[in-house]
């Protein structure tokens, strides 16, 4: 017995000290586990305030009534599903060509920022505004709505045009989409003056073709007789 006994002190003995190593690990391992917290991301309280969509670096072309009408080149480009009205923003500038049926270039325009409501089909163009159409005039202002649905360009703000032939500035511009068809308030401009220096003078047929058909004599004797017939009539007494 007593030998019995001793192996197993000394089997216990071996045994112990893993037995003490597992239990100082596991409760290292579960004191580790309740002090670590996980770390959730902040709800969303306003989805309305988050684009739905951004991209960098854009290239793209966009369709108008299934033809393709416009590219558009922008460094940024939010889309707002959730606001009111709903709108696309371009907050870094945005560059845009449009064509015409053929797919040539018809207009451009470049601002430093821009935004599109998608409901009303409606740009509003903001900042350095800068616009080209198919006859080279320039159309210079600081802000420009354009409505696609009722096709019609238009801005209340300062605007010089430039063209080949003549320079306008004012205010209160309305045109149609190509910006061909305009009209502007509040005007000033310089217009070109001939240099044509040659004298005028009337045109001998345009002139017998008006001239008064009755012969008026213009001799001493008929202009006497004229004023005694309307000289006044002598008084009776």
């Amino acid at each position: 017995m007593r030998i019995g006994s001793s192996d197993t002190l000394i089997s216990t003995r071996r045994v112990l000290p893993y037995i003490l190593s597992a239990v100082i690990l596991s409760s290292m391992f579960l004191g580790s586990c309740k002090q670590e917290e996980i770390k959730y991301a902040a709800a969303i309280e306003n989805r309305d305030s988050l684009p739905m969509l951004r991209s960098i670096g854009v290239s793209t072309l966009i369709s108008d009534s299934g033809i393709i009408s416009y590219k558009i080149i922008a460094e940024e480009w939010f889309m707002y599903d959730k606001k009111e009205p709903k709108y696309w923003s371009f907050e870094k500038g945005l560059f845009m060509e449009k064509f015409d049926k053929e797919m040539k270039v018809e207009a451009y325009l470049n601002c430093d920022t821009a935004y599109y409501y998608t409901d009303l089909r409606l740009w509003e163009l903001r900042g350095r505004v800068y616009v080209r159409n198919s006859r080279d005039e320039t159309f210079k202002t600081s802000k420009l709505f354009w409505d696609q649905s009722k096709k019609r360009i238009y801005s209340d703000q300062y605007m010089e045009i430039k063209g080949i032939d003549r320079e306008l500035s004012g205010w209160d511009f309305y045109s149609n989409e190509q910006m061909t068809e305009y009209e502007i308030h509040s005007t000033k401009g310089a217009f070109p003056v001939s240099e044509d220096t040659t004298k005028p003078h009337p045109d001998e047929a345009v002139m017998r073709e008006m001239s008064d058909t009755t012969d008026i004599s213009t001799s001493s004797d008929s202009i006497n007789s004229l004023s005694d017939s309307i000289s006044p009539p002598k008084s009776q007494k």
